[in-house]
């Protein structure tokens, strides 16, 4: 019954952690929209929340769809690397707050990266936006972007997770490199 409590508090951890991204990452998609005047509305799904634009995807063109489309996925990169390189100061904290914070981390360096690289060949997403916005090929962004993701994922498991003594033998959390 106690690892079942530890369960649910981490997946609990997680989840308030991927709130957290998912409003910064959509709320950063809607206030740039407003800036363009493209803003139509917040929508709540099954998988996550979206925002959605009042130029219909056929008719987007421009620069400010770049800004629009990938702001978001530059900002919370930032945010996490921002969040990895004062990691020693999460180790103040004890217990689920630590964890929380690792949690917010590991999603903020890995979430959009995720989202422009491999994305696209399940789900679309932003990066329609942004190369529209571009006028440049996918597979650029994409390749810029899945470098960025191994990159992010070599320094969370080769230097954020030893910080909190997490050791695991998941294939996608050995090191690599």
């Amino acid at each position: 019954m106690k690892n079942m409590k530890k369960y649910i508090v981490n997946f609990m951890l997680f989840l308030i952690a991927y709130i957290t991204y998912s409003i910064i990452h959509e709320g950063s998609h809607a206030i740039f929209a407003s800036i363009f005047n493209e803003y139509s509305s917040f929508k709540i799904l099954p998988y996550g929340f979206e925002v959605t634009y009042k130029t219909l995807v056929e008719n987007r063109s421009g620069v400010k769809w770049a800004v629009i489309s990938g702001m978001p996925n530059l900002i919370t990169p930032f945010i996490g690397y921002t969040l990895y390189l004062n990691r020693k100061f999460f180790l103040n904290f004890k217990g689920r707050i630590q964890y929380l914070l690792l949690y917010v981390a590991i999603l903020f360096m890995i979430g959009d990266p995720f989202n422009l690289s491999i994305g696209p060949f399940i789900w679309g997403g932003d990066i329609f936006g942004v190369t529209t916005g571009l006028g440049i090929n996918q597979f650029i962004i994409q390749s810029i972007f899945l470098v960025i993701l191994l990159t992010n994922r070599e320094l969370i498991v080769q230097k954020l997770l030893p910080e909190f003594s997490i050791r695991t033998k998941h294939l996608l959390l050995r090191k690599w490199i």
